[in-house]
């Protein structure tokens, strides 16, 4: 299976993305059982986390079959072969860099980079994008995806991420967002794998 198709099935199983800003190693693969025993497939680690790439490899070897694995944060070209090397295979990031997109693609990884304006979104798809970020959320709107998705391939695949809440969810879900990055209002550094599996299922109970 490819990493596309891989990551094609989690998300259709669970399309959110478990952002884990800030973990550490030492709890990384407790907290990543506690998600997929809530229901997530899709886990997130930023690359400016402690020790970050050790914390993709623990988490890719502890869920393979279970979870895929990615890296948040990529934002330089020489990442996205360090990610794979890792063991990830989603490079996401805050912005479009259609070389870091390119790159990522043509390791056939998943590309998901942040945008904030249909230019950047087309951009971002030329260059080969698998699925877009909708960042920061709370900088747009329901209405303002709504707008991006008229123009939009029907297929491309918009996530929002920042401050998005169990209870927020609704109204962009039905101006058509695929799924969810998920940040602060799933985990923050130093809560542990008990509260983040508790967190993760309020935010599946409510999707």
């Amino acid at each position: 299976m490819t990493h596309l198709a891989a990551f094609d099935t989690a998300f259709a199983h669970c399309p959110l993305i478990a952002i884990l800003r800030g973990v550490r190693v030492d709890e990384v693969v407790a907290i990543g059982e506690a998600l997929v025993a809530a229901g997530f497939t899709i886990i997130e680690v930023p690359l400016n986390s402690p020790d970050p790439l050790a914390s993709i490899a623990a988490l890719a070897r502890a869920l393979k079959g279970r979870a895929v694995v990615g890296a948040g944060t990529v934002l330089r070209v020489e990442d996205v072969a360090a990610v794979q090397a890792a063991g990830g295979t989603v490079i996401i990031a805050p912005n479009a860099n259609p070389a870091v997109i390119a790159a990522a693609a043509a390791r056939g990884l998943v590309a998901l980079p942040g945008v904030a304006t249909p230019t950047e979104a087309f951009a971002a798809l030329d260059a080969g994008a698998a699925a877009l970020k909708l960042f920061p959320a709370e900088a747009a709107s329901p209405a303002v995806l709504k707008a991006m998705r008229a123009v939009l391939p029907k297929a491309v695949r918009v996530l929002p991420v920042g401050g998005v809440t169990p209870e927020g969810m609704a109204p962009w879900r039905a101006a058509g967002a695929a799924g969810f990055g998920l940040g602060s209002a799933l985990y923050a550094a130093g809560m542990t794998a008990d509260e983040v599996g508790a967190r993760a299922a309020r935010f599946v109970a409510a999707l």
